[in-house]
């Protein structure tokens, strides 16, 4: 059984020559993602999706997590957010919580650039891994054109 007090919160964003542009999703322990993704360019839309996931999406999830030793991290030496923008990922799992504070990251050039390459390639690597793990979920869930049967 996933562990009820669980949660994960990722944003990725700046404000620039389009407005507030952003990705975000977040996990609860109960099984609820949200997912919204922001880009004014060429007038695009506000992308929202929302869904229940079952608890073993849930367990690997914080299996991922708990893998990256993410947990044991601390963002004290990591770049501050600036005007290209930035990201955040707050991690609860039980009584353990975290959460991290840095400029968007374009490259492990940015990383090991840094202060704390070892901790910030933990932060990057965890955060590639999330970004596939939320797209393969809302593709699996959300299909624009359904297969024929």
């Amino acid at each position: 059984m996933a562990d009820q007090d669980f949660y994960v919160r990722y944003y990725a964003g700046h404000k620039g020559r389009y407005g507030h542009e952003f990705l975000e999703f977040e996990f609860t322990g109960e099984g609820l993602c949200r997912y919204a993704n922001n880009s004014n360019y060429r007038n695009d839309e506000l992308i929202k999706k929302q869904m229940h996931v079952s608890p073993a999406v849930i367990q690997e999830l914080q299996r991922i997590i708990e893998d990256s030793k993410i947990m044991q991290e601390d963002d004290q030496n990591w770049p501050e957010k600036n005007d290209v923008g930035s990201q955040e990922l707050e991690v609860r799992i039980g009584n353990n919580h975290v959460s991290f504070l840095t400029c968007k990251l374009g490259s492990m050039v940015d990383v090991q650039k840094s202060q704390d390459p070892e901790g910030l390639r933990n932060f990057y690597y965890l955060v590639q891994d999330l970004k596939a793990y939320i797209f393969s979920l809302i593709s699996l869930n959300f299909k624009i054109k359904p297969i024929k049967q």
